[in-house]
């Protein structure tokens, strides 16, 4: 005798109940907070040279350190998980980035604020793949799509409010309270979490491999500090192939590379991170399409805002508001994104999304000194609408056919792919910008004579200065107006080239699942 399942019920089952609504709250809240700061400290990089009196290399670490953090901890976290439980990790990720933050706040010299943002990033690393690994758990494979775009909204409102909050919070008090913020905020997500996630109920019985770890962490660690040290030694050297690159990168991938056979043994039951789980095709294919994905959007995205701040003018806080369109068009899509996901597998809304946000990239290809912000708002919004559908179901489609088990690994291996690709692409477009404005005779001559009056528009100051350098003095307005002119030109190339490898999404999102049942297959053992 069979139990037909009456439609209503079955739909009701489809969505997400106040259950899992309030621990998605809990993983939003600490997962909005380490993305928030990122952005956010991003924008006080000039206020740290002023405080420091340092170089913008020098004070480039408190970016640097925070990424290396998370990248050396990152694939600890599906073991720990397993080992120790998600509500006690996930609350020590987030008393680890709150003593970290207050610690920044403290910093006296530039040392002591890298050093404490190595500190927040140890906690930060673990909040976005525990909190896939909690909110998957919670609301069961069938609905990954909904609790993907839930996971999504953190992703959307640090880039878009992170200028906005910082430069706000810089002009109206001090550097100190774009970390003191999270203390109030880390205090509620520590006292959410312990209320509202459900107790632990771990077994341990894997072995932590430590042999994988002193390749991986430090491996991953290496390589993104050389990827991160390219735009700097373009910028100082007029090369990449300086000694500080080339050995931190070739280091990073030796040891990842030697990572791989060691994962793979037969021996090897629990690695560090289960590379086994690319027995499933649509993890391979998600990672694959997340990586590509993550080194054209969020790489050429980071210009987005110095685009506005260098070529029109405007402040940080201004620039913050500029592109906020783009999260708000992705805020739209992700929750419909998600419905859609689940109920007809992820590969058509992700190759929709994908359609949108290379139109939306090309739209800036186009555009220059003089460009209209209609123009740019229509860019920004079809872009997010294409963010809002290509992001979120690119995790869905990865983790939907993971065991229980394997849910923390896979998130790991996404998180980790996220990051390194990221990371890439941020290198990539910075050495194309560069080298694009280091081409244009008019942008060199500009920059020399903004660092010679110490960025003062007055005219005589630019006269004399322009004297000293050796320029015709009655030819500097007609020079600043054709390196204003050149930088426009300058970041509209970059935009083509992003999306350029947009549309090469495409290819591999074609072979993601198109169908609910293709996306819920059964769960691959790894053995």
């Amino acid at each position: 005798m069979t139990t037909e399942i009456a439609p209503e019920a079955s739909e009701a089952s489809e969505k997400l109940d106040a259950r899992v609504f309030i621990i998605a709250g809990v993983v939003v809240l600490g997962s909005i907070m380490s993305i928030l700061d990122i952005t956010v400290v991003g924008v006080a990089l000039r206020t740290f040279q002023e405080q420091f009196h340092a170089t913008t290399a020098q004070v480039a670490w408190t970016m640097t350190g925070y990424t290396l953090a998370l990248a050396a901890v990152i694939p600890l976290t599906g073991w720990a998980a397993d080992r120790f439980g998600t509500k006690r990790l996930y609350m020590l990720a987030i008393l680890l980035f709150v003593l970290g933050s207050v610690l920044c706040s403290t910093a006296g010299s530039l040392s002591l604020l890298v050093t404490y943002r190595v500190l927040q990033g140890l906690g930060g690393g673990m909040l976005m793949p525990l909190g896939m690994t909690i909110l998957t758990r919670a609301a069961g494979q069938d609905r990954v799509g909904r609790v993907m775009a839930v996971l999504g909204i953190p992703m959307l409102l640090g880039p878009i409010f992170g200028p906005i909050l910082g430069g706000w919070l810089i002009d109206v008090a001090s550097w100190h309270w774009i970390f003191l913020i999270n203390l109030p905020i880390g205090i509620a997500a520590l006292v959410y979490a312990w209320l509202a996630l459900p107790q632990d109920d771990v077994s341990p019985s894997e072995s932590f491999d430590f042999v994988g770890m002193l390749l991986l962490s430090p491996g991953l660690a290496s390589l993104l500090y050389g990827i991160s040290s390219i735009p700097a030694a373009k910028e100082e050297h007029g090369t990449i192939w300086t000694a500080e690159v080339v050995v931190a990168t070739l280091l990073g991938i030796v040891l990842v590379a030697a990572f791989v056979p060691w994962a793979l043994r037969k021996k090897n039951i629990h690695p560090l991170v289960e590379l086994r789980l690319f027995k499933d095709s649509h993890m391979t294919i998600a990672v694959i399409t997340m990586a590509l994905f993550a080194m054209a959007f969020f790489g050429a995205s980071l210009l987005f805002t110095l685009y506005f701040q260098e070529v029109r003018g405007y402040s940080p806080v201004k620039s913050g508001w500029a592109i906020a369109p783009q999260g708000f068009g992705a805020m739209i899509t992700m929750p419909i994104a998600g419905v859609l996901a689940d109920k007809m597998g992820p590969g058509k809304v992700v190759l929709t999304g994908l359609v949108l946000d290379t139109f939306g990239m090309g739209m800036l290809a186009f555009t220059g000194t003089d460009t209209p912000y209609w123009y740019f708002l229509i860019a920004f919004v079809v872009m997010g609408f294409g963010m809002g559908a290509t992001m979120m179901p690119v995790f869905s489609a990865a983790l939907a056919t993971l065991s229980d088990h394997n849910i923390a690994r896979g998130s790991t291996l996404m998180n980790i792919t996220q990051q390194v690709a990221a990371s890439a692409g941020t290198a990539l477009f910075s050495v194309l910008l560069t080298a694009a404005f280091n081409s244009s005779d008019a942008i060199t001559d500009s920059t020399k004579l903004a660092a010679a009056t110490n960025g003062s528009k007055d005219p005589s100051i630019l006269a004399a200065a322009a004297e000293k350098l050796g320029l015709d003095p009655s030819a500097v307005p007609d020079l600043l107006a054709r390196a204003n002119v050149d930088m426009g030109d300058a970041f509209a190339g970059v935009y083509l080239v992003a999306a350029i490898l947009v549309g090469c999404c495409l290819i591999p999102a074609f072979f993601l699942p198109r169908s609910k049942t293709e996306s819920t297959g059964q769960p691959i053992a790894m053995h």
